[in-house]
Formats: C-alpha cells, sequence, structure tokens
C-alpha cells in the first residue's frame, strides 16, 4: 500500500516545492497536488508505478517524481532494473482488468494482487528495448493564448454536395482477418481510445494521413498524421480547400467530437451521409468575395498556445 495519507492533512505547496500527491484519479499521471515532506512518511521513489484501488479503479501509471500516495492506492516496486517501456507494458496490462470492478461496488484491494500479468520472459525485446525520447514538456508551442468567442464563428456543411465543398468524406474499407497479418500499417476501427488505431496490419495503406477520421458508432473525431487503413465503421474526413497539420487537424477533430458524440448511438450510427451533411461552427474570416471561409490560421494559433502543444 502507498503512504495513506488524506490530502486535507497535508501542507500543499507550489510547483518545484515538495512532492507529487497520487491519489485515484485516471487523469494527470494520477497527481492532484504538491505537498510539502512529512516527518514521519518517506516519498516513495520516482519509477515506481502507482495503481489505484478505487474511484478510477486500476488507473496504472509509472510516477517520473518521488511521491506520496493517498488513501487506496498501491504502489508496485520492480525488484530488479525495468526499463520505462516495460512498466509502461505492465499498466496496460494492469488496466486491461478495469472490467472486473467498479467504483464503491468491487474496488480492487483484495484481489489485485492475484490479477495475471505477462512474466518478464514473456514480454517480448521490441516492448524491453523500445527507447521513449519524448519530453512531456507543457510549455506551449506559442506564448500568444487566444480566447474562444464562438459567437463570431460561422456555420459550414462538411459536404455540400458542391464543387466548392470543404471537405469530402469516404468509407473506410474492411479487410477479413484471413486477409492481413501483424504490421505497420495503422487499421482503423469503431473504437474511442488509441486515436482509433484498432490494429496494426501488414497490407499497403489506402487512406494519406493529415485527414480526420470519425468513427459511425458515436462520431468520435480523430486526426490522423500517417496513411492508414480504416475499416467500413470509419468515414474519412479530407480538407479540399486547405493543407491541414497536426493542429488544424486536432481543433476539427475536436469540434466535430464536442458537438457529435451525444447524437450518435449504435442504434442511430453516423455514417456517410450523415457525416457530410454534419454543420460546423468554426471560426472565420471574409475572403475577397466578401464570402466567409474558415479562419484556418487561427485554428493553428489556437492550439499552439495551449500547454503541450509542442509534444504534438
Amino acid at each position: 500500500y502507498g503512504s495513506h495519507l488524506d490530502l486535507n492533512k497535508c501542507e500543499i505547496c507550489g510547483r518545484g516545492e515538495g512532492y507529487n500527491f497520487v491519489n485515484r484519479s485516471s487523469v494527470n499521471c494520477g497527481v492532484s497536488a504538491r505537498i510539502l515532506k512529512k516527518s514521519k512518511k518517506e516519498p516513495f521513489k520516482a519509477g515506481c508505478i502507482t495503481t489505484a484501488m478505487g474511484g478510477s479503479v486500476l488507473a496504472s501509471f509509472v510516477q517520473q517524481e518521488d511521491f506520496y500516495t493517498g488513501q487506496n492506492v498501491k504502489v508496485l516496486v520492480p525488484p530488479e532494473d525495468m526499463s520505462l517501456a516495460e512498466k509502461l507494458f505492465y499498466c496496460q496490462c494492469i488496466e486491461a482488468n478495469r472490467f472486473r470492478f467498479s467504483t464503491f461496488g468491487r474496488e480492487a484491494n483484495y484481489s489485485f494482487d492475484s490479477i495475471l500479468v505477462p512474466s518478464r520472459e514473456d514480454v517480448s525485446d521490441v516492448i524491453k528495448q523500445h527507447n521513449i525520447e519524448t519530453n512531456f514538456d507543457a510549455k506551449p508551442l506559442s506564448n500568444n493564448k487566444l480566447e474562444l468567442n464562438t459567437k463570431e464563428w460561422q456555420w459550414f456543411t462538411i459536404d455540400d454536395g458542391t464543387n466548392n465543398s470543404l471537405f469530402s468524406v469516404a468509407a473506410g474499407k474492411y479487410h477479413y482477418p484471413s486477409e492481413y497479418s501483424n504490421g505497420d500499417t495503422p487499421y482503423l476501427s469503431a473504437t474511442a481510445v488509441n486515436n482509433g488505431v484498432g490494429n496494426k496490419i501488414d497490407l499497403d495503406a489506402e487512406f494519406e494521413g493529415n485527414v480526420v477520421t470519425t468513427e459511425k458508432v458515436g462520431c468520435t473525431s480523430f486526426y490522423q498524421p500517417k496513411p492508414f487503413c480504416a475499416t467500413s465503421d470509419v468515414n474519412i474526413i479530407t480538407c479540399k480547400r486547405h493543407e491541414i497539420n497536426p493542429y488544424i487537424g486536432l481543433f476539427l477533430a475536436s469540434v466535430i467530437d464536442f458537438n457529435e458524440n451525444f447524437r450518435w448511438t449504435y442504434g442511430r450510427q453516423c455514417r456517410v451521409g450523415d457525416t457530410k451533411a454534419i454543420r460546423l461552427k468554426l471560426p472565420a474570416i471574409k475572403n475577397l468575395q466578401g464570402e466567409y471561409e474558415p479562419d484556418w490560421q487561427w485554428m493553428e494559433n489556437y492550439i499552439k498556445g495551449l500547454p503541450y502543444s509542442g509534444c504534438l
């Protein structure tokens, strides 16, 4: 078990002071505050794995700094040297058991230690030797932080059926499992996680990158940076009038996801025709003809002004 601390009994401090306080959250690596050192408790060392027994049950993270924990959090300490990639792999293995538990109903305290995970001998060398170099720096690319003012935005239809439409929409193509093996090409499916990638296969990519994809069941939207394949449960939205980049793509995907996700279910799926008819309210400027068009540069600048934009 972890430190068994209550945050309201700890002395909270600012960035650069004290230690991380890890609780049962599924966001921000489980860290909810910074606290000063407790006189009778030593903090746990960086590199340990924390797992929530309640709250966001089995939310697991590799802690990058020394830390304390709140109630109902277990700390996993590798008995031997283990790479960050291998630790992250075990976090995923643990979280795959979430369906067995529930908050306040069946928490993980008593049965957590008996959860089965692969032995280290069964972990692929590709995982063990994978080099994770990304530095997750919260510093934005731009110090020019823009404010959202949607009252001045304009409505645009994704594909109005004219030659002047903003986007084109196409459906993915289903491939039977017998047609492919594991490979390097992302294969998108009707999933709301992992950027829509359900698998990686050995077929040649059928769609170019720099597009937005939506899955039919919930219209969950993602920006796809690389060429990919997609099942027929995925719609591919390609911008016809402007070359998008990760910043614009993430802006568009967020707008679609926020405004459309609640409208669609397994019983009411968002098919190609439905996707074409979606109306997006976007920042806009007038062109030389006095007509509104999306303000692509504003979208890019907005994303660049957000925390962690330097990691994109």
